[in-house]
């Protein structure tokens, strides 16, 4: 994969870098980049107790082979599943390599199941997302609205996705 190429999945080719400061948690494992990983902004006032709480990311694969997001966990719900976009559980995630898979609202994502406690905006939890080969890594996401497509945005900082 190109230099330019594996830069645009995380910042873009052009002479912002550095100018872009992307929402939600980053990591790596392995060779899975993880960006944007938030949970989403609660919407008329916070998560309750026993709600199920979307989480939102951005996958990148920059292994040679396919990998899969198999599901997570954390301490603060019972459990931390792959769904549907209607909420309906479903098996694992393909991560193709080389490509960018968005879990998104409207799309399959993870969901925390039966909060253990009241989750405002702005809020953080430790959420460990588990890889069939890259293997596990724990991220502390935020309650937030997804300001990576916010329309005021400054023009040419949004990371292109790779296939620009």
């Amino acid at each position: 994969m190109s230099g330019c190429l594996a830069a645009a999945v995380l910042v873009g080719c052009d002479s912002t870098y550095g100018e872009y400061n992307p929402p939600g948690a980053n990591a790596r494992v392995g060779a899975m980049l993880i960006r944007y990983a938030h949970l989403a902004e609660p919407p008329n006032g916070p998560w309750e107790e026993g709600a199920d709480v979307p989480v939102y990311l951005w996958l990148y694969n920059e292994a040679q082979t396919s990998d899969r997001l198999l599901g997570g966990a954390t301490t603060i719900a019972e459990s931390v599943d792959v769904v549907t976009a209607d909420g309906t559980p479903r098996g694992a995630v393909d991560v193709p390599s080389g490509q960018l898979v968005e879990l998104a609202e409207g799309q399959p994502h993870l969901l925390l199941r039966g909060v253990k406690e009241e989750l405002r905006g702005g809020d953080y939890a430790w959420v460990t997302l588990r890889f069939e080969r890259a293997g596990e890594v724990a991220l502390q996401m935020h309650a937030q609205v997804p300001t990576y497509v916010d329309e005021d945005a400054t023009p040419g900082l949004t990371p292109p996705s790779p296939e620009r």
